[in-house]
């Protein structure tokens, strides 16, 4: 039996149903798993205020976490396994993740101990992954392996069902557009990461410092958003500092820039992002040898190879 530690926050209740899948084969193996959920002293609301949600872009950014409550277990509980599982808020790690992993208490569970993140959002999460992955270096944890479940709609799409969702909580076919959120059937399908990893703990495969869950289309990565995403975080970073040099989160002080920075971001959407797509597909031939590089650096340490699907398809 090993004993592992699985950290989530879920806002929405997705993220909290897709952990669900994971960690019910390790239980029904015998395994010994804590869930701890993560609750900031300041509940973030769902669904959001406009103006509550883009109060908490500079913060996001810059990994400035309002403190949690208590952690449920004592920093020196000793696991075999730690799991992070966040949401994507602004291209960086949900503000609970980032508190958790800069807290003592959390770099103390993580310190030396081998560690999976998994993550569920629209479809940006290079960025928050890169951010999670120098988090975990910072506390003494070694990552292993990475999931990512994004949502079922076409990355176009989801620049209008998701805000939808966030902003109203209705996450429901509109406009004949698809339902936000990751597909049920790719939700239900997550159980296959808790049996092989099940088996790799049995084999003590947590100790080998390798990859535990590859062949299983873990993480596919399209590298055409990527390079939109590299540029929109890099334009986020001197966003969330001119706000902040306004003020504090909550201060009326710095609201005229949040609306400014609003306004950029709708502009962003709905011009430069699609653009630079549609010239990324016109250069597709001179660009796709760079691309192919990315999209499989980008994938590690899981990758989006198949060759286990049949092994511990459900």
């Amino acid at each position: 039996m090993k004993h592992v530690l699985v950290i989530n926050y879920s806002q929405t209740g997705q993220l909290a149903d897709i952990t669900a899948q994971v960690i019910a084969p390790l239980r029904a193996a015998g395994h010994d798993v804590h869930l701890e959920t993560l609750v900031p002293e300041t509940p973030f609301p769902w669904p959001w205020p406009i103006v509550d949600f883009v109060d908490a872009f500079p913060e996001c950014v810059q990994l400035d976490a309002p403190p949690l409550k208590p952690l449920g277990i004592p920093a020196s509980r000793e696991f075999d396994l730690v799991i992070l599982t966040y949401q994507v808020w602004y291209l960086s790690p949900a503000l609970p993740m980032t508190a958790f992993l800069k807290s003592p208490e959390g770099r103390q569970l993580i310190d030396g101990k081998p560690v999976i993140t998994l993550v569920a959002c629209r479809n940006m999460w290079l960025s928050a992954q890169e951010t999670m992955k120098r988090l975990i270096a910072e506390a003494g944890g070694q990552l292993r392996d990475h999931l990512a479940f994004t949502d079922q709609g076409h990355a176009l799409a989801t620049f209008i069902t998701t805000p939808r969702w966030v902003l109203t909580g209705r996450r429901d076919r509109w406009l004949g557009l698809p339902p936000a959120g990751v597909a049920p059937e790719e939700i239900r399908q997550a159980s296959r990461f808790g049996r092989a990893l099940s088996d790799a703990l049995d084999r003590d495969g947590e100790k080998s410092g390798t990859a535990m869950l590859t062949g299983l289309r873990a993480t596919t990565v399209n590298p055409r958003l990527a390079l939109s995403e590299r540029a929109a975080h890099r334009a986020f970073k001197v966003w969330s500092k001119l706000i902040r040099a306004f003020g504090k989160r909550g201060q009326w002080r710095r609201r005229p820039m949040l609306l400014v920075f609003a306004l950029y971001l709708i502009t962003l959407v709905l011009t430069v992002v699609p653009l630079s797509l549609l010239l990324q597909w016109l250069l597709s031939p001179l660009l796709k040898p760079r691309l192919e590089r990315l999209k499989t650096e980008l994938e590690q340490p899981s990758g989006s190879q198949d060759f286990n699907l049949n092994k511990y398809a459900q």
